[in-house]
């Protein structure tokens, strides 16, 4: 299928394939659970690095590249991220998560040029780390058939999830597209039951959405999206 030569990778997958149904997505009571598991189940870097995930939704590769001084983490408040892999961007840090990468690293003990979720002997956090820790994680908190059915099967269901958490909470899809660093067209495609078939047309940018600043473990409102 041609491209657009500004779309990104993940924008020009297949879009029979790009639609992800609600059913499918962790839900906030989930990912909650998930990362109490792994913060007394994981060691290392694994736990503060998917609980950024799941706030800030980074893909894995663009967590796993953050260094200390992309982050700026002021005790208590909101806090950003600087994105230099894939596009280039600042997403915001929810006060949950700040205080999670606070304490991590002042007990890593980094510094500002260090890997903000180095592996435990130098480098970057291996893949198949987190991910072991994940399907553990999976497999002590999420009932029989959650598992059976595939629920939050890859270590990318915690992007999802914190993508449409943040539509739900009220951010428009071009402030979503934004943090996300892909286009409010792959938004909407993304998670259709966000919207109403009109809402996809316009997608223009409204600064006073942008305003909107949904806490990580926030409870899913009532679904009435629009862009």
């Amino acid at each position: 299928m041609p491209t657009h030569p500004d779309v990104s990778r993940e924008e020009s997958c297949s879009l029979s394939k790009l639609a992800i149904g609600e059913s499918s997505l962790l839900s906030a009571d989930h990912v909650r659970a998930l990362l109490e598991w792994l913060q007394e189940g994981s060691s290392g870097a694994v736990f503060p690095f998917l609980a950024s995930m799941a706030g800030t939704a980074l893909s894995p590769g663009e967590a796993a590249s953050v260094r200390v001084q992309d982050v700026t983490l002021p005790d208590g408040e909101f806090g950003e991220v600087l994105v230099r892999a894939g596009e280039r961007r600042t997403v915001p840090v929810t006060p949950d998560i700040v205080g999670v990468l606070r304490r991590w690293i002042d007990e890593a003990g980094l510094e500002a040029e260090d890997l903000l979720f180095p592996a435990e002997r130098g480098g970057p956090l291996a893949s198949s780390e987190y991910k072991k820790a994940w399907r553990q994680a999976r497999q002590a908190v999420l009932s029989s058939n959650e598992v059976q059915e595939g629920l939050g099967e890859q270590v990318y269901s915690l992007r999802d999830s914190c993508l449409d958490r943040w539509l739900e909470a009220g951010v428009p899809a071009w402030g979503v597209a934004a943090w996300a660093g892909v286009s409010a067209s792959w938004i909407a495609l993304r998670y259709p039951h966000c919207f109403r078939l009109e809402d996809i047309e316009p997608l223009q940018p409204d600064p006073a959405g942008m305003r909107v600043r949904p806490s990580l473990t926030a409870d899913r409102p009532a679904r009435s999206r629009t862009a």
